[in-house]
């Protein structure tokens, strides 16, 4: 399977945002443990690069890492050489995209508008990943892109939690991003993983 491939089938993409380093490894080992095979580390983690390389090493090779809040193609090459194996962006940056098409990396670029969706679609992206997804109205706006976007695989992000999760798939999308609906740094390692196994079950 490929990258995408796996990532669909996942369903689930625990976007992971920690105070340091150390907060980082505790909630992606916990999230592990309660049964995710894909893990998003944002840029916005301190030493984020360090930590994607921690966990490329640490865990087991069916998980998959990628790099989140990634800004522009400069970032993404320090993310893949530490071991991410795809990209995705809170916004569309056109040169991130065709870095990661020229590297064969996998890229979930960040579009609201239909025109962003377009724009990232035809330059090659391999997901779109639609955030805010909430502020737009949720599952309504997904259902809403699939009439003039039916060829075009969504990842909302952005207010998706265990009530939600089935309509945005209901909606459309084939995989959705979550944050602090989940990863969140309030939660104790056994809380984290029981809440996983729950959004692993809904999704």
């Amino acid at each position: 399977m490929s990258v995408i491939e796996k990532l669909k089938a996942s369903k689930l993409v625990p976007v992971l945002r920690a105070p340091s380093q150390e907060e980082g490894l505790r909630m992606a080992h916990a999230l592990v443990s309660g049964g995710v095979k894909v893990l998003e580390v944002t840029m916005t983690v301190p030493g984020a690069v360090e930590l994607i390389a921690t966990l490329s090493q640490s865990l087991e090779s069916d998980v998959l890492i990628g790099a989140g809040t990634v800004l522009e193609p400069q970032t993404a090459e320090k993310c893949v050489q530490a071991g991410a194996q795809f990209i995705v962006s809170p916004a569309l940056n056109l040169d991130t995209v065709t870095w990661c098409k020229g590297a064969g990396i996998a890229c979930a670029p960040g579009c609201l508008t239909p025109t962003e969706i377009l724009t990232a679609h035809q330059a090659g992206a391999d997901l779109i990943k639609i955030f805010p997804a909430d502020a737009m109205g949720g599952p309504s706006y997904i259902k809403s892109l699939k009439g003039p976007f039916p060829q075009i695989e969504f990842m909302p992000t952005g207010g998706v939690n265990l009530a939600t999760i089935r309509s945005f798939f209901e909606a459309g999308a084939v995989a959705v991003g979550v944050g602090s609906n989940l990863v969140n740094p309030k939660l104790s390692s056994e809380e984290i993983a029981i809440l996983t196994s729950e959004f692993i079950k809904a999704a």
